[in-house]
């Protein structure tokens, strides 16, 4: 038996983390104590308790627990297993635990509906994506979800110490560990305590007689770092990424790099700093998107690790950078013009002057002071400053004085 299934937790009590479900008085927890039990849907990332919980539940509940995994399962796995609801074995009903079922399609999950109502089963089932992205609707509307979190490394140590005594009770060896070494590995596990025993069984057997904290480090130092650039963490760790630069924080904008970076993502990373600069920086230093073009292509020359440096420079200049999304406000605004089918109709006099009955009542401002003359430019039915309004950053205020310097006028906001 894997050492992680000999460490399964046996109660509620037992498992690391996951206090906000599972404290006394918590609510899922009294939902299960109360006997009463709906169809649940963890998710949360691996390693965090989800099947031990499911397995748990069945006992308590006094009913027969059956695991399927969505990845390798068919509905005919399942269809076996719901023929047993009717025996006696099963009599006092079954739960059947579905892991990962997002791997399910629409109509395997839709199957699942018919045994959900009728009540011979109690679907638990688990996905380390967002369930409201990756589950049938209808399954979800009757299920009630709970999110399952990291565990912390304080939380992890009780589970690394029943998992150490049990290889020295394997091996009938007399080991030790102080709870440093535990911590250490506890820390580069990112939260995952399947991935902590895993780390604490290679220190274990990496050493004589003491466990120590530098081959605590050596061996588990980067086991923490998770980067699924299919899933939700990749999309989660981009989104972060980009809104610590638009709130000026350059701690967790370069914090938020290194992940995605340690990662081994530096496409995904270039891509969004040049989205940066043009979305969130842009008219308030437009300079800030030729410099990071030229840190961009400095870190694909060179690849990483050494791609690292160019981009934290790239970072931290767009974090501490004065932001505007003008621009960006402007270009959707107009957008939003003409899907409402308005501005159809460009000026006559702006239209090709090639044409038959071309409107030859264009000024061509170039020949006028300050290269500017006062002439109708967009549709008719389009009023004028609708689109774009002036930053109030250093660089599009000098703009709009100037704008208003060439119309002559006082106030335009």
């Amino acid at each position: 038996m894997p050492l992680a299934d000999k460490v399964r937790p046996k109660s509620f009590d037992e498992v690391a983390g996951q206090k906000h479900l599972l404290a006394k008085n918590a609510p899922f927890r009294r939902i299960v104590e109360s006997g009463h039990l709906p169809s649940l849907v963890f998710h949360g990332p691996p390693g965090t308790g989800k099947t031990t919980v499911a397995e748990i539940l069945a006992k308590s509940a006094g009913k027969e627990f059956h695991r399927i995994n969505a990845t390798v399962a068919s509905l005919s796995d399942i269809k076996d297993i719901l023929a047993v609801s009717h025996s006696i074995t099963a009599q006092d009903g079954i739960i059947l635990y579905i892991d990962e079922i997002q791997y399910f399609n629409k109509k395997q999950q839709q199957s699942l509906l018919e045994y959900v109502e009728d009540g011979r089963v109690t679907l638990v089932s688990s996905t380390t994506e967002n369930p409201f992205f990756s589950l049938y609707p209808a399954l979800l509307s009757r299920s009630s979800v709970f999110e399952f979190k990291p565990v912390s490394p304080e939380d992890m140590v009780p589970a690394l110490r029943r998992a150490f005594e049990i290889c020295n009770e394997t091996e009938g060896l007399n080991k030790t560990c102080d709870d440093e070494v535990l911590l250490t590995i506890a820390k580069g596990c990112g939260g995952d305590v399947r991935k902590g025993i895993g780390a604490l069984e290679n220190v274990y057997y990496s050493s004589e007689t003491e466990l120590s904290v530098d081959l605590a480090k050596q061996l588990s130092q980067r086991s923490g770092i998770s980067f699924d650039r299919d899933g939700n963490e990749h999309y989660d760790l981009l989104s972060a990424f980009q809104k610590s630069i638009r709130g000026s924080d350059p701690d967790a904008a370069v914090f938020y790099l290194a992940r995605i970076l340690e990662g081994g993502d530096l496409i995904s990373a270039c891509r969004r700093l040049m989205i940066i600069a043009c979305e969130d920086i842009g008219l308030a230093y437009p300079m800030c998107i030729p410099i990071v073009k030229s840190c961009v292509d400095i870190a694909t020359s060179v690849g990483l690790p050494e791609a690292s440096l160019p981009l934290a420079d790239a970072v931290v200049l767009l974090a501490t950078a004065p932001k505007s999304n003008s621009a960006h406000d402007a270009y959707f605004a107009a957008v939003q013009a003409i899907n409402s089918g308005r501005g159809r109709e460009i000026p006559s006099h702006l239209k090709d002057t090639h044409r038959p009955d071309a409107d030859m009542g264009y000024k061509y401002p170039h020949v006028y002071p300050n290269h500017y003359v006062s002439q109708r430019y967009l549709p008719l039915d389009i009023k004028e400053g609708e689109f774009y309004k002036f930053g109030d950053n250093k660089t599009e205020r000098a703009a709009f004085d100037y704008y208003k310097f060439l119309r002559g006028i006082t106030d335009k906001k």
